[in-house]
């Protein structure tokens, strides 16, 4: 007979949302959770990431609403001195484990590792073979919904012939022997964190070669700071280049005159738009590496050969070939956070997972009714084009005005380091940041409709 377990909530994913999910939920209810995911521990990819790799936003934007992430330290040297810091991965996966800790000395948490949600009530341990029930009045939470597909646990796209040497960016670490050249494949934040490592190992920026499908726009670290006149004023800015936008090109040109928007390439406009953060210096450090294969993705690789659908590019008989391509910021269609059968965890706020998950807790647990939640957190999608960053803004932007609406978010909201554009109480309120709420309140209303419009093409 399966075991029943004492819960009110199954969440499935204990990664970044599941974790900021279940924190604010307990935090805020008397709710009993059990807690399933598929690895040995808590922190999702992070636990398999590879090991050079940084958050790519200030920490007090990641993890969950209790506990700030880094403590809310500054960077006191290197290229980002005055910048707030970047966990690694240690740190990460450190900071869950101890939030894991802390939730289930409440006693009303359990943890499953190893185990598998099999549909309807039911989670099958990995390691036993055990079988586990929830009651039929305990809510499903998907928090696996938008998990990111990793190059470490994903098969590169594309064919690999005999002698090809290519290898997940995580082991770029572990190689024995220097090749005559290496390969990065991938547009992303991943593929410029690898460029970025090799650099920084001395590799020569002529021994990189970097296949890029797509040219990717970047958002400009020093803008997305937890400092609210310089978030503020970033979304100010937003706002102000949407309301004036001729056309997508023209919004993230404008973008880039406000120092907002990067690209690699100037020469080039381009056309994805899922945006991670990126430093100056990085932007300088990528742009000594000037071969650069544009000929769209890759569909095989062979010993001293890369394969495109329009042909070949020959490339050092010994090279490695770094995948760094796979999926990590998915875009399925957008679906109600609240529906009968579940509550599926996506951000609210765009671009900001863990606050949309914490919020959605927050709400689970101060509310009723699933229509009223649903109207209070909608949610909005990651971006790919300029059209679905646009929709994503404008999503969000919304999804914002709403849950800022009800006096007791807007409280808790103030509150959480989580939220990009909170105002702590007692905040001060220098020239920058009145500058930037009065940028906001002339440009928001036309910036928003213009932006709506672009997205809609």
């Amino acid at each position: 007979m399966p075991r029943t377990l004492d819960a009110d909530y199954l969440v499935v994913g204990a990664g970044a949302t599941g974790m900021a999910f279940v924190d604010a939920l307990i935090d805020h209810s008397g709710a009993r959770v059990a807690l399933v995911d598929r690895r040995d521990g808590v922190g999702g990819h992070w636990l398999e990431a590879y090991p050079f790799v940084r958050l790519h936003q200030a920490s007090a934007f990641y993890g969950v609403a209790s506990r700030l992430l880094g403590g809310g330290r500054h960077q006191e040297s290197g290229p980002e001195a005055g910048l707030q810091e970047r966990a690694t991965q240690s740190e990460i996966t450190g900071y869950y484990a101890q939030q894991l800790d802390r939730v289930v000395r409440t006693g009303r948490v359990e943890f499953h590792p190893a185990s598998d949600y099999v549909g309807g009530r039911g989670v099958v341990s990995r390691i036993t073979g055990e079988r586990l029930e929830v009651p039929e009045t305990c809510r499903v939470v998907n928090a696996h919904h938008l998990a990111p597909r990793i190059p470490a646990e994903t098969p590169p796209p594309f064919a690999v012939g005999d002698g090809a040497r290519v290898v997940p960016v995580n082991d770029l670490v572990h190689l024995t022997e220097a090749p005559g050249q290496y390969v990065v494949v991938g547009s992303g934040k991943t593929a410029t964190d690898a460029c970025i490592w090799l650099l920084a190992q001395g590799v020569d920026p002529d021994a990189i070669c970097w296949v890029r499908p797509r040219e990717p726009w970047m958002l400009n670290r020093a803008k997305v700071q937890p400092d609210p006149a310089i978030f503020l004023g970033m979304a100010a800015d937003v706002m102000e280049a949407g309301a004036r936008a001729t056309s997508l090109e023209d919004l993230f040109l404008r973008l880039e005159d406000a120092d907002v928007m990067m690209r690699l390439d100037r020469s080039r406009l381009p056309t994805m738009a899922k945006a991670p953060t990126l430093a100056r210096w990085e932007l300088d450090e990528l742009r000594t590496i000037e071969d650069v294969v544009r000929r769209g993705h890759l569909t095989s690789v062979e010993r001293g050969r890369l394969c495109f659908a329009d042909g070949s590019v020959e490339v050092a008989v010994d090279a490695v070939v770094v995948h760094c391509a796979a999926d990590g910021l998915r875009t399925p269609p957008l679906v109600p956070v609240w529906r009968p059968d579940d509550i599926t965890l996506q951000p609210i706020r765009a671009g900001f997972p863990c606050f949309g998950a914490a919020l959605v807790g927050y709400v689970e647990a101060t509310r009723t009714d699933d229509d009223e939640k649903n109207r209070l957190c909608p949610p909005s999608p990651y971006g790919n084009s300029m059209a679905e960053w646009a929709d994503m803004t404008v999503r969000g932007t919304r999804a914002a005005m709403s849950f800022a609406a009800e006096p007791d978010i807007k409280q808790w909201a103030d509150g959480v380091a989580l939220n990009p554009a909170r105002v702590p109480p007692g905040h001060p309120a220098p020239a920058a940041l009145d500058e930037a709420r009065e940028r906001l309140a002339v440009h928001t209303q036309p910036g928003l409709a213009r932006l709506a419009e672009l997205a809609a093409g």
